[in-house]
Parts: structure tokens; sequence; C-alpha cells
């Protein structure tokens, strides 16, 4: 079993599909079960667009174990003729640069993950369903707990330097979320589906919470880069850009529904 494992995650990392995988991108994903979870802040705590906290119902649902890579990024590309994001590291073409395989891909728009996702018969999770794979049901600060973060826990309040700034994704295995959610705080920050709304906890639905039925340009980002500071990589920060965004701190992960359960 753990030659396989071992096999399975050698595979995955050089993005080759395991035999008989019908996957376009095979990677680890993470089941989160069903059931409530803390959302947001309690008064006192945070910033105040993530007030108030609550109890959330969601359904389960998967997501992907770790950040989406260079190099399954570069899969798409090829497969798809989609545009490659600008080369974060210097003036060569991204495709043709070798070493920056394993690292998360940045310098995406909303667009450009939300066509990732669909091609690969997924989706961006929900604000939701991010903070939930990140902290679990305890509400904890950060998804490893409550102790302060570190450099052995996140990728986090550093400067820019080029190929060794980001890490491979999956290397801080003391980040792990509670459910074995991989690089959630710092590294790279993430879209996620919903729109922005400073104030749509105030009025959010408890149950499977969509995001605000909301017009307009900017769409949420949850986990902190690698240039964020402890407060903005909390598994309750939410960041926010533009559609059109791209930076060398922002990528993405994907998720996917799973059976719905009935909610009493």
């Amino acid at each position: 079993m753990v030659a396989i494992t071992v096999l399975a995650l050698m595979q995955w990392l050089a993005g080759e599909a395991l035999p008989g995988t019908k996957e376009p991108d095979p990677v680890p994903m993470v089941t989160i079960p069903a059931g409530e979870f803390l959302m947001g802040n309690p008064e006192g705590k945070g910033r105040d667009d993530e007030r108030p906290q609550r109890l959330v119902y969601l359904d389960e649902f998967a997501i992907d174990q770790v950040e989406v890579t260079n190099a399954r990024y570069m899969a798409f590309v090829k497969a798809t003729g989609h545009r490659t994001p600008p080369n974060p590291y210097g003036t060569d073409p991204l495709v043709s640069l070798t070493g920056i395989e394993h690292l998360p891909v940045v310098q995406t728009t909303w667009y450009d993950a939300k066509a990732y996702c669909t091609w690969v018969k997924k989706r961006l999770p929900s604000e939701a369903e991010w903070e939930k794979a990140a902290r679990g049901t305890d509400g904890r600060l950060y998804p490893w707990g409550n102790e302060p973060p570190t450099a052995r826990r996140a990728n986090f309040d550093r400067e820019w330097e080029d190929e060794q700034t980001l890490h491979p994704v999956g290397s801080v295995p003391g980040g792990d979320s509670p459910y074995g959610v991989k690089d959630m705080a710092g590294n790279a920050r993430e879209w996620v589906a919903d729109w922005y709304d400073a104030d749509y906890y105030k009025d959010a639905p408890p149950v499977n919470p969509p995001g605000p039925d909301k017009k307009g340009v900017v769409r949420s980002i949850r986990g902190g880069s690698w240039h964020s500071p402890a407060s903005d990589i909390t598994t309750s920060a939410r960041g926010r850009g533009g559609f059109a965004l791209q930076t060398h701190g922002t990528g993405f992960r994907c998720a996917r529904s799973l059976e719905k359960m009935p909610h009493q």
C-alpha cells in the first residue's frame, strides 16, 4: 500500500496520469465531510468583513490537496491553447523554464482559474468551502491550530527572491489543515468562486452559502501569500481582487461537488 501511494504521488508530481485514470488532472483530492463548522470571527477578533462568526452547514465536497502547479497548468495550456500567464521569474516564456514545475502557478486571473477548473471537470471552491477545508470545525486561527506561524508551518512575510520565493506545493507539512489539505496559509493566495462583499456574513444563508448575488468585478481571494503578514494568512482572513488581477502571489486550487446529503 505504501509503495502504491508513493508511486501515485511521484506520478502526480510529474504531471502523469496513473494507468487507467481518466482524470485530466489526477491530483489527490481531500474529501471534506458534510456538516457544520464555525465560519468567520467573533466580535472583537479579526477584521470587520470576517464578522459575525456563525455556524455554516456544507454538503460533502472534495478539494485539491495542493495548489495548482506550473506543470499542471502548462498541461492545460498545451491541451487547450489557453494563454500562458506572465512569467514572474524573468522574460522567457513560462513554459520554457525548468525547475519550477512543482511551484504553484501564479499570475493567473480569476477567469484563468475558472477555465482550468472547468477543463479538469471541477470548479473553484466557494469561500465557505475553502474556509472549512482550511480550519476544520473548531474555529481555529490557522490551519494547524492557534499557535503563531513559523517557517515550518507557512511560507509568508518574505520578499521576492525569484525561483526561491514560492515553495513546491505540499512541502511544508507543518501547515496542514485538520483534513490534511496543504498550503492553505501563505505560499500563493487562492481565487475562490464568490463575489466579494464585506457585509455578506451578516445575512448569508447558513446552509451552503453560494456567496453574494452581486454584479461587479471583485472576487474573493483566500489564504494569503509568501508576502503576507501573519494577520493575512489566518483561516478567516478575506482578500479580494478584480477579475483581471494578475500578481506573483495569486494562484488557486479546484474543488468538486459530491453527493448531497439531506440536511435536517
